[in-house]
C-alpha cells in the first residue's frame, strides 16, 4: 500500500473505532491475527463487544465496500466465531448491498467527510484558501468594479463590525441601508454570499482597493505637477 494510502487507512480506522465506542461498542483488540491449527491465515482490524455483549469482527474500509470485502469479513467472522461488521463509505454497488444482507454482514455507512485523512483535508483546505486568495486578487484588480464614494463608509462599517445591526448602529443608519451594500457585495463576489463574516473580508479587500487607487491617483497627480514644473524650468 502506498504511503498516502496507509495514512488514509489509519486515519479512517481511528475515526471508525471512535464512532463505534460512541455507539456503545467496546474495542477489545485491534489488528487481531487469525490463527488456525497454529498457522496464521489472516488479520482483522478489530474485535469489539457490541451493546448487547455480542462479539464482532470489525473491518474498516477507507473507501466503499465491494463483494470481495464482504466475503472477506464474513469468512473472518466465521473463523473467529463472531458477527461481521464493516465501517465504510457505503456500498460499491447494489450487488454488494444484497450480499451483505444475505450473509448478515452489518454495515455502518459514513458520509465521505467522516473518513477524510490529514492529506485529503489539507488538499481541501488548500483548495479553499487558493480560491479565496484568487477572488481577493480579482477584487483588487478587476477594472469593472466601481466603488462609489458613499459606499466607502458603509464598507468600512461592515469590515469592522460583527453584524449588520452593529454596522447600522455605527453609521446611524437603518439595517436596510447596510443591506443594500451587502446585496451589492453579493452581486460582485461569491465571498460575500457565504455569510456576514465573509462579507467583512470582501469589504476589507475593497477598502484596500480604494486606498491603493487613491494612492495611485495621488502619485499620478504628483507626477503631472513635477512634469509641468520641469517643463517650465526647461523653458
Amino acid at each position: 500500500m502506498a504511503k498516502g494510502g496507509v495514512r488514509r487507512w489509519l486515519a479512517s480506522e481511528r475515526i471508525a473505532f471512535r464512532l463505534l465506542e460512541q455507539r456503545g461498542y467496546r474495542i477489545l483488540e485491534t489488528h487481531k491475527r487469525i490463527v488456525v491449527d497454529g498457522v496464521e491465515i489472516g488479520e482483522v482490524d478489530a474485535l469489539a463487544e457490541g451493546p448487547e455483549g455480542e462479539l464482532y469482527v470489525v473491518e474498516v474500509k477507507a473507501g466503499r465496500l465491494d463483494i470481495h470485502g464482504i466475503r472477506q469479513v464474513y469468512s473472518n467472522a466465521v473463523l473467529l466465531n463472531a458477527r461481521p461488521l464493516v465501517v465504510c463509505k457505503g456500498f460499491a454497488d447494489e450487488s454488494a448491498r444484497v450480499l451483505a444482507e444475505k450473509l448478515g454482514v452489518s454495515v455502518i455507512e459514513l458520509e465521505d467527510v467522516f473518513l477524510l485523512d490529514a492529506e485529503e483535508l489539507e488538499d481541501i483546505v488548500y483548495g479553499a484558501a487558493l480560491e479565496a486568495f484568487s477572488e481577493a486578487v480579482r477584487l483588487l484588480l478587476d477594472p469593472s468594479i466601481r466603488i462609489k464614494p458613499e459606499q466607502l463608509e458603509v464598507l468600512r462599517a461592515i469590515a469592522e463590525t460583527s453584524t449588520p445591526s452593529e454596522a447600522a448602529a455605527r453609521l446611524g443608519k437603518s439595517v436596510r441601508d447596510v443591506a443594500r451594500t451587502l446585496e451589492w457585495l453579493r452581486g460582485i463576489t461569491p465571498l460575500a454570499r457565504r455569510g456576514y463574516r465573509s462579507a467583512r473580508i470582501a469589504a476589507s479587500v475593497l477598502l484596500q482597493r480604494a486606498r491603493i487607487q487613491g494612492l495611485l491617483e495621488s502619485l499620478s497627480s504628483s507626477a503631472e505637477r513635477i512634469e509641468s514644473l520641469l517643463e517650465k524650468l526647461g523653458a
